[in-house]
């Protein structure tokens, strides 16, 4: 049983793609209105222009693609995805030095955001009621009823090349992103404004994209294929680039994209000032995986970075006909990865909350998208959280979830301690590693991971032993020098004393 004829998708970007996937199979017909002309390969577009800087999918999102699209995954892999385990294959430098190499849960598919988007649009196009109009400019939406109990979205209008146009939909989907002014158009057709969260912690964050040297030229020191340098924690005199973080962030094609952000610092926007930058991060090791690859971008750099939640769940009389995915209801700092997952969660959730009305054989009615608004907020409060934890810290972060300066002064000094801590932890202590992954890539809260009492008890054991001095796995290794190479996780890999190059 279909439960329409017509499903409209604004928007045919990542959040919009897979949408459409969690609608094919429950009306006749999907239409996906895009603003850009899309490329036959995977190639960067204007209305994606953060597809120029590092994009991680968290596992949460990997399945919720695979689910909506099966063979997601396996097909990204064969184009040159990157399937590796971070804790073995990333050079990871935090606090006093680098961590050491060992096994860990949790895996990450690496490959640029184009790619990504490629294989999705390949995948939605199998859908044969899947259809994309591309170079579409939305111009609105055809309502009734607006802000009464009965009040519904009934198509959308817009424009192409040929002229004005417009379409009868049964369910809208607003995937148009940050920039969407679907809420004012609501406003307008008699909907109050939704209430909106903010929080803008002045985040920039500027890449250049780069060609690899071959296996045979690079040096033996190169076992990593990611480099993360986490901001400095120390106060005192240091240039500023110290308080950058950095990424040398492996895709397909043999390449990579070398990334520098900053809360609230200026940031370099020409080559020279990237590579000066580069050479004054506090490791000599990312500019000298620059100078052994070859650039082949100009740098590009990103400001619109503020966490938003427009806050829909809130309205006493939601519109029917119309569900909000991805950055047009939710956007988040791009530092902490969670764009791609909770969109492509978000979709998931579209999906099974269609299939149950179908089972049912209901209607979809003002209470359906009510529920969907309710089961989505609680999907979304993980992220955000997580998200809020670190950037209410900042002194420069503006918003309506700004603290007041004594509480933002206890958040800054406790955020990093704590992470540092249950880092630590994990890299001792199998069950809170796997539950810190979890929580990592939006499997499990937070909250939940401080309730176990197992994790509980290794948090406690960590603290004991590292008052003693006695850590399974040594840490903080010089920062001057290569990331040691050692696998840590083999059998008595941790069980040597810690040396004098580390904590």
């Amino acid at each position: 049983m279909k439960l329409g004829t017509t499903a409209v998708v604004l928007g045919g970007s990542a959040a919009g793609v897979c949408s459409a996937g969690a609608l094919a199979r429950h009306f006749e017909r999907v239409l996906v209105l895009e603003r850009d002309d899309l490329p036959a390969e995977a190639e960067h577009r204007r209305g994606v222009p953060q597809s120029k800087h590092p994009h991680f999918l968290l596992n949460s999102g990997r399945r919720a693609i695979n689910e909506l699209f099966p063979g997601f995954e396996d097909e990204l892999i064969a184009r040159g995805g990157l399937h590796l385990m971070p804790s073995m294959d990333a050079g990871y430098l935090q606090g006093e030095g680098w961590s050491a190499r060992k096994s860990s849960s949790m895996t990450m598919i690496y490959s640029s955001r184009i790619l990504i988007e490629r294989v999705l649009r390949d995948h939605v196009r199998r859908h044969e009621n899947v259809t994309v109009r591309e170079g579409v400019t939305v111009r609105g939406l055809a309502t009734r009823g607006g802000g009464t109990p009965n009040g519904e979205v009934t198509g959308v209008r817009f424009a192409t090349a040929a002229g004005e146009d417009h379409v009868e939909a049964d369910i809208v989907v607003d995937a148009l992103g940050r920039g969407s002014a679907v809420g004012e158009w609501l406003v307008a057709a008699g909907w109050p404004a939704a209430p909106v969260q903010t929080l803008d912690a002045k985040v920039t964050y500027t890449s250049r994209w780069y060609d690899l040297p071959s296996a045979s030229e690079r040096p033996e020191s190169w076992w990593w294929k990611h480099l993360v340098i986490m901001p400095t924690e120390g106060k005192g005199e240091h240039p500023p680039e110290h308080e950058y973080l950095v990424n040398f962030f492996p895709i397909e094609g043999n390449r990579a994209i070398a990334c520098m952000g900053s809360w609230g610092l200026a940031m370099p926007r020409t080559t020279e000032e990237f590579v000066a930058s580069a050479r004054r991060v506090r490791t000599p090791v990312f500019a000298a995986a620059m100078d052994r690859s070859t650039p082949t971008s100009e740098v590009h750099l990103t400001r619109a970075t503020g966490n938003k939640w427009r806050r829909y769940d809130r309205w006493q009389h939601p519109p029917r006909g119309l569900v909000f995915v991805g950055d047009s209801i939710c956007a988040f700092n791009p530092f902490y990865a969670q764009g791609l997952s909770s969109a492509s969660s978000s979709a998931l959730l579209l999906r099974d909350q269609l299939a149950i009305a179908t089972e049912q054989g209901s209607q979809l009615d003002a209470g359906f998208y009510a529920r969907l608004l309710t089961a989505q907020r609680t999907r979304l409060k993980v992220p955000w959280g997580l998200a809020m934890a670190r950037d209410r810290g900042y002194e420069c972060a503006v918003g309506t979830e700004q603290l007041p300066e004594w509480r933002r002064r206890i958040v800054a000094a406790l955020s990093d301690p704590a992470f540092r801590f249950i880092v630590g932890a994990a890299r001792e202590d199998d069950v809170v590693d796997q539950h810190f992954a979890r929580v990592f890539n939006l499997d499990e809260p937070i909250g939940d991971m401080l309730k176990s009492p197992r994790v509980l008890a290794g948090l406690l054991r960590y603290q004991v032993r590292s008052a003693l001095g006695r850590h399974r796995v040594p840490f903080g290794f010089d920062p001057q020098a290569e990331p040691p190479a050692t696998d840590y996780s083999m059998p008595g890999g941790g069980a040597s004393p810690v040396t004098a190059s580390a904590r």
